[in-house]
C-alpha cells in the first residue's frame, strides 16, 4: 500500500458510502466503533467541562482540562508513531480502548470540590491512550479500503464524527440535565468497551507488523525511527505542508473554552422547570450541535468537488482556513444564539475540510511503514496548537476580556495559517514546474 500515480476517484455519493459500509467489513467495524466510542465522547466532554465550571468558577480549569485532553499527545506522539509502525495497529486500538473504559469509569470518584483534582490525572492518562489510538486508526485506512475508496472512508468518517458531536451535544446535555453526570461517565465507559469489540472483529493484513524487528524495551531509548520518520517528510515535497495544516486550524482550542463560556454567559437557555445550571448545558449543547453541522456539511460537499485531485484537495484546504476566520468573526459579533449557531455552521465548514483533505493527502502520499509516525506527527502538532490555544484564550477571559472579543480574534488569527498555505501551495508550483522543466 504505498503511494501510486493518482487514479480517478469513486463516485462520491450516497450510494458509494452505502456500498463501502455495505460491502467492506473491516471498514464497517471501524466505522461502528467510532460511532459508540465518539457519542460516548460528546457526552462526556458535556459532563467534564460543566463540573469544572460549576466546582471551580475559573474558564481556566476548562481550558486547563482541554490542555490535558490534547498537549500529552505531542510529548508522547513520537513514541506512539513508534509503536504503531512496529506492531499490530489492531492491538494497539484494542488495548487503548480497554485501558480508556477503566481511565472512564474512575471519574466516577469525582463526588466533590474537594476530590476535583482527580480530574485532571485522569483526562492525562485518557489522552495518553488516544495518542495510540489515533494515529492507528488513521493508519489504517489505507489497509482496509481500496486506494479510490480512501477519500471516501474520510469523508464518512468525518462526517460520522460530526453526526456523533450533534448527537452527543443535544442529546448528551439532556441526559447530563436529566439523569446526572454519572450515568454520562457510564455510557462513556461502556462504548469503549463496544468500541474494543467492534475492533476486535477486524481482519486485515498489516506488512509494516509482519517485517518488523520485535519490539525491546531497550527500543524505548532508540530515537533513530523518529530521525527516520523526519528525514522521509522532508524528502517528499507533498507531506510536509499536509502534515502541519491541521497544526493551522488555531479555532479548535479556543473553541472549546468560548462554547463552555458563552453557553453560560450569554447563550443560556431558559426552560420551564429547568434551572440556569441545566439551561446553560443546553445552551453550550445548541452551539457544539451546531459545530457538528457544520462539520458534517464541509466535506460531504466538498469531497465531491475534490475527489483525489492534489490541486483540488489542496485548494480546498485554503478555502476551508477563509471559512474558519469568518464564521469566527461573525460568531464574535452574534445578537442570539441561533445566529451563533449560523457562524459556527459556516467556521466548521471549513474546519472539518481542512481535516478531512490534509487526512486523505497525507495517506495517499505516505508508505504503511512511515504512516504511524506521519500520522502521530500530524496529531501531535494539532494538538499542540489546539493546547496552545484553549490555554491563552482561557487566560483571557480570566483576565475580562469578553468572550465575543476573544471570538472575533481567533477569526482574525486565521488570517496567519491561511497566509502560509497559499504560500506553501504556491513554492509546491514552482517545485513541480522546475522539475518537469529539468526533465
Amino acid at each position: 500500500m504505498d503511494p501510486q500515480p493518482e487514479r480517478p476517484a469513486s463516485s462520491i455519493s450516497l450510494s458509494a458510502y452505502l456500498r463501502l459500509v455495505r460491502h467492506n467489513r473491516n471498514f464497517r467495524r471501524l466505522w461502528l466503533a467510532q460511532i459508540v466510542s465518539e457519542i460516548g465522547d460528546w457526552f462526556y466532554t458535556l459532563a467534564i467541562y460543566s463540573l469544572l465550571l460549576q466546582l471551580t468558577g475559573r474558564a481556566g480549569s476548562v481550558a486547563l482540562a482541554l490542555v490535558l485532553q490534547v498537549l500529552p499527545q505531542t510529548f508522547i506522539g513520537p513514541a506512539a508513531g513508534v509503536i504503531n509502525d512496529r506492531v499490530r495497529r489492531k492491538q494497539v486500538m484494542i488495548i487503548a480502548d480497554v485501558a480508556r473504559m477503566v481511565i472512564v469509569f474512575a471519574m466516577l470518584l469525582v463526588r466533590s470540590r474537594s476530590t476535583v483534582w482527580m480530574v485532571y490525572p485522569l483526562l492525562l492518562l485518557e489522552t495518553l491512550m488516544a495518542a495510540f489510538f489515533e494515529p492507528a486508526r488513521s493508519a489504517v485506512i489505507p489497509n482496509i479500503a481500496a486506494r479510490e475508496d480512501v477519500i471516501l472512508a474520510n469523508t464518512l468518517s468525518s462526517a460520522t464524527w460530526s453526526v456523533n458531536l450533534l448527537i452527543g451535544a443535544s442529546v448528551g446535555g439532556v441526559v447530563a440535565a436529566l439523569l446526572g453526570r454519572d450515568a454520562v461517565f457510564v455510557l462513556n465507559a461502556l462504548s469503549f468497551l463496544a468500541s474494543a469489540v467492534f475492533i476486535q472483529g477486524m481482519s486485515f493484513d498489516e506488512p509494516h507488523a509482519e517485517s518488523a524487528m520485535p519490539l525491546r524495551a531497550r527500543d524505548a531509548l532508540d530515537f533513530s525511527p523518529v530521525v527516520e520518520g523526519i528525514r522521509y517528510v522532508h524528502r517528499d515535497r507533498r507531506l510536509p505542508a499536509a502534515m502541519f495544516a491541521k497544526a493551522g486550524e488555531l479555532m479548535i482550542g479556543p473553541s472549546w473554552v468560548l462554547f463552555t463560556v458563552m453557553g453560560h454567559q450569554y447563550f443560556h437557555v431558559r426552560v420551564h422547570g429547568i434551572d440556569p445550571q441545566r439551561g446553560a448545558m443546553l445552551g453550550m449543547s445548541l452551539l457544539l450541535g451546531a459545530r457538528g453541522i457544520g462539520a458534517i456539511i464541509g466535506p460531504l460537499f466538498s469531497a465531491r468537488w475534490a475527489g483525489q485531485s492534489d490541486r483540488r484537495l489542496r485548494l480546498g484546504i485554503l478555502l476551508g482556513y477563509l471559512a474558519i476566520g469568518t464564521g469566527y468573526l461573525g460568531l464574535g459579533m452574534a445578537p442570539n444564539v441561533w445566529v451563533a449557531c449560523g457562524w459556527i455552521v459556516l467556521a466548521h465548514c471549513g474546519g472539518s475540510t481542512v481535516w478531512v483533505f490534509s487526512t486523505t493527502l497525507l495517506q495517499l502520499n505516505t508508505e504503511d511503514r512511515f504512516r504511524g509516525r506521519v500520522f502521530s506527527a500530524d496529531l501531535g502538532f494539532s494538538m499542540l496548537t489546539i493546547a496552545i490555544g484553549a490555554y491563552v484564550c482561557g487566560v483571557f477571559l480570566d483576565w475580562g476580556v469578553s468572550a465575543s472579543v476573544v471570538a472575533s480574534a481567533t477569526g482574525l488569527i486565521l488570517i496567519l495559517p491561511a497566509t502560509l498555505w497559499a504560500w506553501a501551495m504556491r513554492a509546491g508550483k514552482t517545485a513541480a514546474f522546475a522539475a518537469r522543466t529539468a526533465e
